[in-house]
């Protein structure tokens, strides 16, 4: 059983608080102080606690970003003091939004929102994973029919090991995880979201994984 607290409130965060709080977890939804998040708390009784961003990261023991991408660096740059030592999970994309709403353009070309994300958190361990889905995805991988691909970045190797774990109580085997190497691989994952919008466009939002096949 782990603290883990989760910053956003919106589907992705809403999501993940719900299946990891069945799996046993302690969970703290981080909500913004001024309450302009658009999720909505779980109705079937999960016993999830509501706290600001501030307080959801320290009193954590991992912490996942499910901010929006694009105003993610910013958010979390301001927790640097509650998030050192800890382990923080990325599961966001930072694009910009394309004319119909829909992702566009990366707003680290050449790098990635997991690596800027390191760098401004020396203190703290990054992995990149869970963003090649979507969000449903991400909590049902067994949902789809052929057997979906998590990929993790970061530069420790234990913290890692963790994700991993946690991830197994998401419902992901073993074999469905794919460790890419240290944060700079992030990049290669992030960059996948680019696909995304057009198969959006063609199919709506049925649930899919950009993953790896042999």
């Amino acid at each position: 059983m782990t603290d883990i607290g989760i910053l956003g409130a919106g589907r992705v965060g809403t999501n993940l608080a719900r299946t990891l709080t069945a799996a046993g977890h302690h969970v703290t939804l981080g909500r913004r102080e001024n309450g302009d998040e658009t999720g909505t708390p779980p109705a079937d009784g999960a016993a999830i606690r509501y706290a600001d961003h501030s307080t959801t990261a320290r009193t954590a023991d991992i912490v996942i970003n499910a901010t929006p991408g694009e105003s993610s660096l910013d958010r979390l740059t301001a927790l640097r003091a509650e998030l050192a030592g800890k382990i923080l999970i990325d599961v966001s994309n930072a694009t910009r939004d394309a004319a119909d709403g829909l992702p566009g353009d990366l707003c680290y070309p050449g790098s990635s929102l997991a690596e800027q994300l390191q760098a401004a958190l020396p203190d703290t361990h990054v992995v990149k994973t869970l963003n090649t889905m979507l969000f449903m995805v991400m909590t049902a991988p067994e949902a789809l029919t052929t057997p979906p691909t998590a990929y993790l970045s970061g530069n420790d190797e234990q913290a890692k090991k963790t994700v991993t774990s946690l991830l197994g109580d998401l419902g992901w085997e073993t074999d469905w995880i794919e460790d890419l190497g240290d944060i700079t691989t992030a990049r290669a994952t992030e960059a996948m979201i680019l696909v995304v919008p057009h198969i959006l466009r063609r199919h709506g939002f049925t649930p899919f994984a950009v993953s790896l096949t042999r």
